[in-house]
């Protein structure tokens, strides 16, 4: 995964993210917002719906992914950067992949699922005939307190 220096772009488009998150836990949905943004402009959007929706694909990511391209009317996203409160799990990587997405910033970790981190080297495989640039990004705490919040309602304390 990239190192960078995080940007006002970047901070604009993760609190953006967790403001999606914050209306998934409104709807007791697991609290994971996502945006894409291709040239400054914001082009897809997408909260977590798994259990309104009762889809295994109705993560934030993917969500967000379909909004895009329904908009865009293509089904590649090349130049396109997916913000997300949340490290992506397989499925949205693999969907984010397919997308040839060019970027992906994520504020928190998730250790249990999270798919990013494994596949950041397998994505700078110079094989490959796409790259995709990983980094975690600004909001991790805020992301973070966000999932500790919604899942410590959910064991009564």
């Amino acid at each position: 995964m990239d190192s960078y220096h995080v940007t006002s772009e970047d901070e604009r488009w993760i609190a953006r993210c967790l403001l999606l998150a914050a209306e998934a836990a409104a709807a007791d949905e697991v609290p994971v917002g996502a945006v894409v943004v291709i040239n400054g402009q914001l082009v897809g959007e997408g909260r977590n719906r798994i259990e309104a929706q009762q889809s295994p694909f109705a993560h934030a990511e993917m969500e967000a992914l379909q909004h895009a391209v329904q908009q865009l009317g293509q089904k590649r996203l090349p130049l396109a950067t997916l913000y997300c409160t949340l490290e992506p799990c397989f499925l949205c990587a693999g969907a984010l992949l397919h997308a040839r997405v060019q970027r992906v910033v994520f504020g928190a970790r998730d250790p249990k699922f999270g798919a990013v981190r494994s596949l950041a080297t397998l994505l700078e495989d110079p094989r490959l005939n796409h790259r995709c640039t990983v980094v975690e990004g600004p909001g991790a705490d805020a992301s973070a307190d966000l999932l500790r919040t919604f899942f410590r309602g959910k064991r009564g304390r």
